[in-house]
């Protein structure tokens, strides 16, 4: 009995010291908690600025020389209008005749004549006689001739003969006064054999790449999409990059297809590029989606720039702020905050009058009251460790009594 007695003092002692370490240790660290929580408000993590912050933000970017100008969207009046289509910047030329030689182009050159022959043809022509054929008329087809790249072919008992620039009537004329003392009443029939000057080179995103004759100078470049085979991909995602001479012009292909610029002519010697480049926005803060994203068309609304991103967070975003960032003004380099008010029902009807751009950032702020909540929960994680400790200092305070 006295044995047993004296046990239960021993374990009540320690017990009793246990416990209080404890309690001096859950002091401590509730006090180092409590410090730490309040020092943790301003870092505590967070998607992004809130509304305020961002309006505070840009406010301060004046003293280092940045202007950015915030624009709330309370109005028709403060929805900027809808980013008109690329300028055509190439000249305009006019329509050559379809038949004009240049460069590269390779002539069928036939030579008809009457009585001695200077070309020793031995075939009949085909111009009618009393029996079909005249004999006394002998026909002589030369050697394909390429045009040279200063313009100029080779003919026999003539010399070099400038042709670059004419058509092929003017040749025909051209070397038959240059026969005329050499032949009895020469004629010349002159053919392309292979066309150059006259076509275009297309390369791309398009069903057949390569080189294309322009049967009539007179296809627009909507014509030559489709005469290649088409287009790959979808119109809103692509451009066509025309190169004429020194110049070169950038527009979209739905501009091109269906839109402002369907009339626009092709020109021989033109090199036509389709490439795949898809009008972009991006998306940031607080969202469930951060990511770029493919306009679904070549025209959007903010309205459905939002509906893509999936809209403001319901844990963490803030609808009274969401911004649009991008460079406006007449030359597109002002930078510009536009504030989108979500809770105010005329901003959605300005928001579907105001147009997306191409690299525009869409921004939902962070929720200012989504802080408190943060804190809670951090400190609520930090005092996990002292409801633990509390739990066992209590299981020990009531362990066996024998």
């Amino acid at each position: 009995m006295g044995y047993a007695c004296t046990s239960f003092v021993v374990r009540a002692a320690v017990h009793t010291q246990i416990r209080q370490k404890l309690a001096m240790n859950l002091k401590l660290i509730s006090f180092a908690v409590v410090l730490s929580a309040l020092s943790a408000c301003s870092t505590l993590p967070s998607s992004g600025p809130t509304g305020g912050q961002i309006e505070r933000s840009a406010i301060e970017a004046e003293a280092t020389g940045l202007d950015i100008a915030v624009v709330p969207v309370a109005s028709v009046a403060d929805v900027p209008p809808a980013a008109p289509p690329i300028e055509w910047q190439l000249p305009d030329l006019a329509t050559p005749p379809t038949d004009l030689i240049g460069p590269g182009d390779v002539l069928a050159i036939t030579i008809f004549e009457a009585g001695v022959s200077l070309f020793s043809g031995d075939a009949p022509s085909p111009i009618a006689g009393a029996g079909g054929f005249d004999p006394s008329v002998k026909a002589q087809t030369l050697p394909p001739r390429r045009v040279d790249d200063n313009g100029f072919i080779d003919v026999p008992y003539v010399g070099p003969v400038l042709v670059a620039g004419q058509t092929m009537a003017q040749i025909q004329e051209q070397i038959r006064r240059a026969l005329r003392n050499l032949s009895q009443d020469p004629q010349v029939l002159v053919n392309r054999q292979e066309v150059i000057s006259n076509s275009i080179i297309i390369g791309g995103e398009v069903a057949r790449p390569g080189r294309l004759i322009l049967q009539t100078n007179r296809e627009s470049l909507a014509d030559i999409i489709a005469l290649s085979g088409g287009y790959r991909g979808e119109a809103r995602a692509l451009v066509l990059q025309v190169e004429r001479g020194e110049n070169v012009a950038r527009l979209r292909l739905g501009d091109v297809m269906a839109g402002p610029y369907r009339g626009l002519r092709a020109y021989p010697g033109d090199r036509l590029t389709v490439l795949a480049e898809p009008l972009m926005f991006s998306v940031l803060g607080a969202t469930g989606r951060v990511q770029q994203m493919p306009f679904l068309r070549e025209r959007m609304s903010v309205v459905e720039a939002i509906a893509m991103a999936g809209g403001p967070s319901d844990n963490t975003g803030d609808p009274e702020s969401v911004f649009l960032f991008r460079y406006a003004g007449p030359t597109e380099t002002e930078p510009t905050v536009y504030h989108f008010n979500m809770m105010e029902t005329p901003t959605f009807f300005l928001a579907q009058q105001f147009a997306l751009r191409d690299g525009d950032i869409l921004y939902f702020g962070n929720s200012a009251s989504n802080q408190p909540r943060r804190l809670v929960q951090t400190i609520s994680q930090l005092f996990a460790p002292i409801v633990t400790a509390t739990t066992l200092t209590n299981n020990l305070g009531t362990g066996p009594s024998n």
